[in-house]
């Protein structure tokens, strides 16, 4: 399990967050044993290499995200029953700021996102979304819904 291996084909959840709106989202997706990947995508139209404008963050970035699992991998062979894991994950304010600049403090603010539950080449593959999307492919920020900081 490394950083940006291709988490979504295992069991996996995915935040994508845009903090300033015209700026880009941020794709987090992180695998059921704590593997993960995070990209700054500022358009999100499909190419061979993967979409027309985006960066890898880089390991030193990356590194930054905390995660934790309550399983841990590889996971082979697949378990293939129905099975409940947990992942926490923290995701700090300067890991945004490297590609935003200065975030102003987050109460009031709205974000807009999306969260994603998904499994792609696994036994029982699965698609669910948080807020709702108009085709079967996460990367719409047209379909996100607004993350409202208190």
């Amino acid at each position: 399990m490394n950083y940006f291996d291709e988490v979504w084909k295992d069991s996996c959840v995915e935040l994508f967050i845009e903090p300033r709106a015209g700026r880009g989202y941020f794709n987090i997706e992180f695998n059921c044993a704590g593997a993960y990947l995070c990209s700054h995508i500022r358009n999100a139209e499909r190419t061979p290499d993967g979409f027309k404008d985006f960066t890898k963050l880089a390991p030193e970035i990356g590194k930054l995200i905390k995660v934790r699992s309550s399983l841990t991998g590889p996971i082979d062979p697949e378990i293939a029953e129905p099975l409940t894991w947990y992942l926490w994950f923290f995701i700090p304010r300067s890991l945004f700021e490297h590609y935003l600049g200065p975030l102003q403090e987050f109460g009031g603010q709205i974000w807009r996102g999306n969260f994603h539950k998904c499994a792609e080449e696994v036994s029982h593959p699965h698609w669910a979304t948080w807020s709702p999307v108009d085709e079967l492919n996460f990367h719409r920020p047209q379909c996100f819904g607004e993350f409202r900081f208190a």
